[in-house]
């Protein structure tokens, strides 16, 4: 995996989980890799990769279930979905209707 400079890394390996849950990689119910067997693959610390399952737990992406492993929680779509959907009307949005007022552009052009 490639890692840009611009973001945290376990925030990237989030982002990049969380992308195998919506494309349906990893279904609800599935087992998803441990940290270690995780950590190899994309080539970083488990310390880092805690953090990532940590965080995922947190948003209530996964699951642990205790001496058998992490699993995608019920409703993890979902969530994802609802995060990346607030994430996109807050960061990108403004950003697009910013550019398309410099370029004198109108939201007519998406009518075609």
């Amino acid at each position: 995996m490639n890692f840009s400079q611009e973001k945290p890394i376990y925030l990237q390996i989030y982002d990049t989980l969380c992308e195998r849950i919506l494309s349906r990689e990893f279904k609800e119910g599935d087992r998803v890799p441990s940290v270690r067997e995780y950590g190899a693959d994309v080539g970083v610390n488990p310390n880092t990769m805690m953090r990532t399952y940590e965080k995922l737990t947190a948003d209530g992406i996964i699951y642990n279930k205790r001496g058998i492993g992490y699993f995608v929680a019920e409703g993890a779509v979902e969530a994802i979905l609802k995060e990346r959907r607030e994430d996109f009307i807050k960061r990108e949005v403004p950003e697009i209707k910013r550019r398309m007022f410099l370029l004198g552009l109108d939201v007519s052009i998406f009518n075609d």
